[in-house]
């Protein structure tokens, strides 16, 4: 298995990755991080299938985030060989996820988003840095704030229609320290999935400020699929 497709969530770009590709390449792996829109899920669905097309040959897909719907959806391509969930949703096929979340304690990020008169959603500097990227330095936290993309009205409304993690090898990275997805939640989505679970002591951005133990997570997975 050498093809490792990576999904980013809300909130962020694919430069969320960036201290992982390096990691993840120089174990040789053929490494890709999809630039989503976040306009809507059938649109990141569409942009991961595209990337998936590309591959050439079996693939293991690795989503942080909300980033976890979108692989849940895609990764019923045939390519697909494993799932890896970074602090990620996974919901049901046909599951409401804001329902699902209501019985978890709230996760105090939530509180900072903003929208736009036009429908886009952004988080406060301080629910990004305080609880989205929590423990990186600030200054960090603050260049990744910078480059946050909005996010369409349409997203929060998505259900998916698939939940490839049924059928798919699934991996599940949970943050401990999250304030952006309850911890709890994230443990009682690996555990419904039969996943093989690590935990993290990390916020939300776990992929960026522990990225060798999430590239480890990835790397397993890569070797349980040869």
């Amino acid at each position: 298995m050498k093809n490792v497709v990576l999904v980013h969530g809300l909130y962020a770009d694919a430069s969320s990755w960036a201290k992982v590709i390096p990691l993840l390449q120089a174990k040789g792996l053929h490494v890709t991080a999809v630039q989503n829109p976040t306009t809507s899920l059938d649109a990141d669905v569409d942009a991961v299938k595209r990337t998936l097309a590309l591959q050439d040959g079996p693939t293991v897909l690795v989503a942080h985030s909300y980033g976890g719907m979108v692989i849940s959806q895609a990764g019923d391509d045939p390519k697909v060989k494993g799932l890896v969930y970074i602090a990620a949703r996974a919901p049901d096929a046909d599951e409401d996820y804001p329902a699902l979340t209501k019985k978890f304690a709230p996760a105090p990020a939530g509180a900072g988003l903003q929208w736009s008169a036009d429908g886009y959603g952004l988080l406060s500097e301080q629910a990004f840095v305080n609880d989205f990227a929590g423990d990186l330095p600030k200054q960090e936290a603050q260049v990744y704030f910078a480059v946050q993309q909005p996010m369409g009205k349409p997203v929060t409304m998505a259900k998916t229609s698939v939940a490839a993690w049924h059928n798919k090898p699934s991996w599940y990275a949970v943050s401990t320290q999250d304030r952006t997805i309850n911890p709890d939640l994230e443990r009682f989505m690996a555990k419904r999935m039969n996943a093989h679970t690590v935990e993290i002591n990390a916020s939300h951005v776990s992929l960026i400020s522990q990225p060798a133990a999430v590239a480890d997570l990835i790397v397993q997975a890569t070797h349980a699929q040869q």
